[in-house]
């Protein structure tokens, strides 16, 4: 159900109003949730890659209520290289994080500890996002703006109790400009995103900002991507494993400024990470191969919480078919597909 009234995203029992759409359409009253403050869940991460695929920066902003994150992370894809890797954990982080209730409206994010040389500050405003971080030597200054019109939005229960939800934003294909400044072999570096940029880094981003109450144990599947074909701004977004999906999926193509959704999709991969991946819907409008390049690995075990995840970056091959009938031939497109399994 493609959802466009905007109304709350909890009913008065805590049952969740399911749908996806692809703007903000739900307001989170948290408030309004029917569970422990323990098992409330909130994120914003952003993830910022060089359309020629080389370079990927993560930043990581949220909490699982016991236990808060800080993190960023900055690879090189090519050379299975990672250039920074700092987090910082706050236990007991509840609300004191301060993350925003809207994903679309004008929010700000502010976080500081001098003593670790941490600065966070997120600001949104009229669709624009500015992200300002600091980590120890690792600094950055970007700006995301909007490039494909449209995004993801969608809201799940879970069959294991009503009450339980997952909702989530997603804005992929985003425009970013700015600079990168970090220490690599002990030596400082700089490196800038954008079109105008002297390494000519034309770069896009992702936003993946959720909020919900879940299973302890749990386990998804999700692949994002975008970039250029045929001069033409192409973006998508799948997942499954994660959550009813009979209510609604998030998957979705994003080309010539339109949404194009899709129903069910599988993501398959062998034991071996590195082995290529297949990714199908199911009404045959959909056919991708991804040919890994990266196993980025995260493992986190702390308090309750033990994660493990493989998110794979490599090449995508195959076509997708419009809602027009219409074929999109895919032909080596950076992106990434990952497998999650949590107990958190």
């Amino acid at each position: 159900m493609n959802t466009t009234k905007k109304k709350p995203l909890l009913n008065a029992d805590g049952t969740p109003n399911a749908g996806y759409a692809t703007h903000e359409f739900l307001h989170y009253n948290k408030d309004a949730i029917k569970a422990m403050p323990w098992r409330i869940k909130e994120w914003d991460f952003y993830q910022v890659e060089d359309i020629a695929g080389r370079y990927c920066l993560q930043l990581t902003y949220g909490h699982a209520a016991y236990v808060g994150q800080v993190g960023v992370m900055f690879f090189d894809i090519k050379e299975h290289h990672f250039i920074v890797n700092e987090s910082k954990l706050i236990p007991l982080a509840f609300d004191s994080m301060k993350l925003p209730r809207t994903a679309e409206g004008d929010s700000e994010i502010r976080y500081l500890d001098k003593k670790k040389g941490i600065k966070v500050h997120f600001r949104t405003k009229d669709g624009v996002r500015d992200l300002l971080f600091t980590f120890g030597d690792f600094s950055c200054s970007l700006r995301l703006s909007p490039g494909i019109p449209d995004a993801l939005c969608i809201a799940v229960p879970f069959l294991e109790k009503p009450t339980q939800f997952y909702y989530n934003y997603k804005r992929n294909g985003m425009a970013c400009t700015g600079e990168v400044h970090y220490k690599d072999g002990g030596e400082s570096k700089t490196l800038l995103f954008g079109e105008d940029s002297p390494e000519k880094l034309p770069a896009l981003g992702i936003l993946d900002w959720g909020r919900g109450v879940w299973p302890f144990s749990n386990e998804w599947f999700w692949s994002n991507g975008a970039g250029y074909i045929d001069g033409e701004l192409f973006g998508f977004n799948l997942g499954c494993g994660f959550g009813d999906t009979s209510k609604a999926t998030e998957n979705i193509l994003f080309y010539r400024g339109k949404a194009h959704k899709l129903g069910q999709v599988r993501i398959l991969h062998e034991p071996d990470y590195l082995a290529p991946w297949m990714l199908k819907d199911e009404e045959g409008r959909l056919n991708l191969t991804m040919e890994p390049e990266h196993d980025r690995i995260t493992r986190d075990k702390v308090l309750f919480v033990d994660n493990c995840t493989h998110q794979v970056f490599g090449r995508f091959y195959g076509q997708a078919v419009l809602d027009d009938g219409s074929t999109v031939a895919i032909e080596g497109l950076p992106a990434f597909a990952e497998h999650a399994i949590n107990n958190w």
